[in-house]
């Protein structure tokens, strides 16, 4: 690919960008150019999708339109009464948490809140933090995934193919990412904002720009399973 502003960038080794890819909750306010954007994604679009039917559909904000749409669900995630309105279009997670999947699950949630200090008794603290997800981190570029309804399970393992090629691109032009599937119950407040047409479903939503390294959530390395403990040879 010989994309300019990929050129211009020093890019990590395939091995690199995938290694050193975290979920980054803090960021630099330091721009991201339009080219740099598109770049990444018109390369993350080589991902494979069945009969090539490239199923994704991506909303790129920045400025004010971020920051609005910032707004608009953070007044609902702060109303009690209007973040009881709020329902997921799909389920994310499971419906009946099991091992190992709930110790993982718990294990990154107080790594994550040990690092910032806050308790299992700190509620606000936790809602707080949580909300900073509507804020995108403070990322300069916020990107909402979009996928047609008609569309099956299949077109939805290839979106996740999409998105880690749109994560991994970023890492290779020295830029940091955050995926949010945490955006998913606000469906409704971010159709509306978008004008998104009405056969358009959420996906999920990411923050991307540069690592404020100073902050010490980003110190947050998640534990991953052995090759072992999830794989069996056979010969």
């Amino acid at each position: 690919m010989n994309s300019p502003a990929l050129m211009q960038h020093s890019t990590l080794s395939v091995a690199d960008a995938i290694a050193s890819r975290r979920s980054i909750r803090a960021f630099l306010p330091t721009p991201v150019s339009r080219e740099a954007i598109s770049a990444i994604l018109e390369l993350a679009a080589r991902a494979p999708s069945g009969s090539n039917t490239q199923p994704w559909r991506v909303y790129v904000l920045s400025g004010s339109s971020k920051n609005l749409l910032s707004e608009k669900i953070l007044a609902a995630h702060n109303d009690p009464v209007q973040l009881a309105e709020q329902t997921h279009e799909y389920e994310y997670y499971p419906r009946k948490w099991i091992s190992p999947y709930v110790e993982r699950r718990r294990k990154v949630g107080w790594d994550l809140y040990g690092l910032l200090g806050l308790t299992r008794e700190d509620k606000a603290g936790m809602h707080a933090q949580h909300g900073r997800n509507y804020a995108f981190f403070d990322a300069p570029v916020g990107l909402i995934f979009a996928i047609d309804r008609v569309l099956e399970m299949g077109s939805w393992l290839d979106y996740g193919m999409f998105l880690q090629n749109v994560m991994l691109a970023a890492r290779g032009m020295g830029l940091d990412t955050c995926p949010q599937a945490a955006f998913t119950p606000f469906h409704r407040i971010i159709a509306a904002h978008l004008e998104m047409p009405e056969n358009e479903m959420l996906v999920c939503g990411m923050s991307l720009g540069y690592a404020d390294q100073t902050r010490i959530e980003n110190t947050l390395v998640t534990e991953r399973a052995k090759v072992a403990e999830f794989t069996t040879f056979l010969d």
